[in-house]
């Protein structure tokens, strides 16, 4: 696949299944997050693998940050938020550790950073035959979510990317110069 066409042909998947990334793609995706941009050469990203039983234990986790921020949830509610960490085969959590003594590099830059890597990641896997999905929501920007997955409280989760197979074509996708919307002339 040329790299050009992985760009343009790139899109979120809506469903997942098996199989996921095995050792060795997975080892190529961590591989092409870590060569994304990096001023200062900090390596700021930090990858949590999250597979097979680790998956029901993720899924506790966000359901009792739910609990935690919603306590009226009715039990489908919290099994429905249990369920989102069995939506793929494979998750990994990517995160910022951000060196705030850094003046040349703020946070904003490192942040940033993470970002690419987490975009890098999405384009590997595609490039390698799976597919993925990026979330965040209330779990990304929870304390105790990022305590339990290790990072430390100055820490950001950037994303949950969960990877697998894509369970079917889209339907629906948007036109490809819809881009051109977003773009104006200064």
């Amino acid at each position: 696949m040329q790299a050009i066409d992985l760009l343009l042909k790139r899109r979120s998947a809506r469903s997942l299944t098996e199989p996921a990334p095995d050792a060795a793609a997975l080892d190529l995706i961590l591989a092409s997050a870590a060569r994304a941009p990096d001023h200062g050469r900090l390596r700021p990203w930090r990858f949590v693998v999250i597979r097979a039983a680790a998956r029901e234990r993720f899924g506790d986790l966000l359901a009792e940050q739910l609990r935690r921020a919603h306590p009226g949830s009715t039990p489908d509610t919290l099994e429905r938020e249990r369920g989102k960490a069995l939506r793929a085969p494979l998750i990994v959590v990517v995160g910022a550790h951000l060196n705030a003594q850094m003046p040349k590099v703020p946070p904003v830059e490192q942040l940033l950073a993470v970002g690419a890597a987490a975009e890098a990641m999405m384009l590997a896997a595609v490039a390698l035959g799976f597919n993925g999905m990026w979330k965040t929501g209330a779990p990304a920007y929870d304390e105790q979510v990022k305590a339990a997955l290790g990072f430390e409280s100055g820490d950001a989760i950037v994303g949950f990317m969960y990877l697998g197979t894509e369970a079917a074509a889209a339907a629906g996708d948007p036109p490809e110069d819809r881009w051109r919307d977003l773009v104006r002339e200064f």
